[in-house]
């Protein structure tokens, strides 16, 4: 097959998916991207501060507020005191909901886009393999799994290709 013609096959794939997956999350989620993503990172990592939250997603410390504001004015999230000025964000029974919402909605995009492969288990090492090299790139494992059911990805003993690119 023809480089160009694989890369441009991928392409158009990852495109579709990510519109489709992304716009199901957000309706199903009732926020923003940057909100959903925040749903999503704060299911797993409660407590996070505002600017570390917002390096997760790929946000500025004030674009990180402004959303922030947003969630909370809506009773997703709720900001928490801790020592001096720091702030832990966490969600609320209304954002956990939320999230949990916008993961399952992740997933039933994806997963009926693999019911058009018939032996799909072959993907498996194929992205496992793409993402270790999307990571070597990139360097942000944060961000790139900024909307991922890190459960999900480390199911039946499975290794997050993701973390073990970060980790070595």
């Amino acid at each position: 097959m023809h480089e160009s013609r694989l890369a441009n096959l991928l392409g158009a794939t990852v495109l579709n998916l990510s519109d489709r997956m992304t716009a199901a999350a957000v309706a199903a989620a009732g926020a923003s991207l940057s909100g959903t993503a925040a749903l999503v990172v704060l299911a797993e990592f409660s407590g996070l501060g505002g600017t570390e939250l917002g390096r997760r997603i790929g946000l500025s410390q004030p674009a990180s507020a402004r959303m922030l504001d947003q969630l909370e004015a809506r009773g997703l999230v709720e900001r928490q005191s801790r020592q001096g000025r720091a702030v832990a964000v966490v969600l609320t029974p209304e954002g956990r909901a939320a999230a949990k919402r916008a993961l399952e909605a992740r997933q039933e995009v994806l997963v009926t886009a693999l019911h058009a492969v018939p032996d799909n288990a072959k993907l498996e090492p194929v992205l496992e393999q793409l993402l270790r090299g999307l990571h070597d790139e990139v360097r942000e494992g944060d961000l790139m799994c900024r909307l991922c059911d890190r459960p999900g990805c480390v199911a039946n003993q499975k290794i997050c290709p993701v973390g073990e690119a970060g980790r070595s």
